[in-house]
Parts: C-alpha cells; structure tokens; sequence
C-alpha cells in the first residue's frame, strides 16, 4: 500500500507529544474562575462558541485560546469581571506555553527507524513561535528536514504543501491524531494517512467516525505505524 511513499508527515499535537489534555486542564480551572456567573456547562459552550468565532482572527493555538477565555469572561461577567482573574486567566495561558515537551510513548524509537528509508517533515497547525518552541523543546528537529506550522489543515492546505514538496501526492504519507484536519483531507487529494487516535480531542475537531475506512489506517499507538511500511 505503502510502496510510492517518499516523504512521511507528522502532526505534532496530541501525535508527538501531549497537548489537548492541557487546554482541558485549564477549561477546568476557568469555569471555576466564572462560577459564580454562570454554571460549567454554560461556560463551556461559551467559550467554545467564542473559540469558534475568533478562529477566523486568531487562528489555531494558546494565544486565541487565551483571548478567547478574557472575551468569554467579560461576556459571562456583564463586564463586571475583576482585573485580578483577567490576570489569572493571562498567567494560566503563560503556564500552558511554558509547559515541558511530553513525548508520547515511542514517538523517538519509530522516527529513528523511519528516518532510515524516508524523509520525515512535520505538519502542524497552530501559532508559529509556540510550534517552533515546542519543537525545539522535544529534542525531535534532527529527525525532520522540514517544518511547516499551517494556519488551517484543509485540501488546499496540503496541496500547497505537496507543491512546496515538489512531490506527487500519492508520495506523502500523513500520520495524525485527527480524522479532520490530518486524514480525511489527504484521501481527498490522493495522498496517503494513518489515524493514531488520542483518548482526548476538541470538539471542532471531531467527526463522525468514518465508517468507510478504505484509503486509510488506524494504528493503537506510533509503533504500531511500523508494522504498515
């Protein structure tokens, strides 16, 4: 299945290494910061309708995610919302990016092993100095040839990139935790994907599960993607 493929490409969150699991955490602790305007469940719809809206100014990561919640306070609050949790709120978005890189389990093992017989790049979305840190953090660069932080993961997102790659799409293949953003655009322009799913996911993006799974893998974890090449 796997026979044309030169170039294999990893997401980085939630595929690498640990991310969703940390915007859940301080989702807890906002609702708490606003329980006394409204209860958990309001406040999250809230949020995530703000976070929805704002993506179009914003785009993907911690630094709209953190506008977003000052946004969603004041809207909760009838502006009425204390300067000391709008600090509280800053400091937990400074908490988030400062964050230690948590690998997942085998994520060095299997780019050892793959870098042998392909070139490995990553495809991320999110905030660029924020991927960039990160990256540098995860002690990961050496294994990648290049890097490319995505403003949005859509068909035209990937064609540009298989452009830049001076590849043909049937020689990419895509590993990702996302059936959005990292499979299902792929099957639409010819490339190939693996689906690692990861236990926790945010709710723009989830899917349906696609019950027609031909043209794409599923592995339990990242050493499982070995056993297809």
């Amino acid at each position: 299945m796997y026979k044309s493929i030169k170039i294999i490409a990893f997401d980085a969150d939630d595929t690498l290494w640990v991310n969703e699991t940390y915007f859940r955490e301080v989702e807890e602790e906002f609702a708490k910061l606003l329980s006394k305007y409204e209860t958990k469940n309001k406040i999250d719809q809230e949020l995530f309708k703000i976070e929805i809206d704002n993506l179009k100014c914003y785009g993907y990561g911690v630094k709209g995610f953190v506008l977003s919640m000052v946004e969603c306070a004041l809207k909760l609050s009838n502006y009425t919302i204390s300067p000391k949790v709008i600090e509280k709120i800053l400091q937990l978005g400074k908490e988030m990016l400062e964050k230690p890189i948590e690998l997942l389990d085998g994520v060095e093992g299997v780019l050892q092993k793959l870098q042998e017989n392909y070139k490995l790049i990553v495809a991320t979305k999110g905030d660029l100095l924020d991927q960039e840190k990160k990256l540098e953090k995860s002690g990961l660069l050496t294994y990648f040839h290049h890097i490319e932080v995505m403003s949005d993961k859509k068909m035209k997102d990937y064609q540009k990139l298989i452009q830049h790659l001076d590849i043909d799409s049937s020689e990419l293949l895509m590993i990702g935790n996302s059936l959005k953003s990292d499979i299902l655009p792929l099957l639409e322009i010819g490339a190939s994907a693996i689906h690692i799913p990861f236990h926790t996911t945010w709710a723009h993006e989830e899917v349906l599960e696609n019950k027609n799974k031909t043209g794409y893998k599923t592995a339990l974890n990242i050493r499982e993607v070995l056993s297809y090449l």
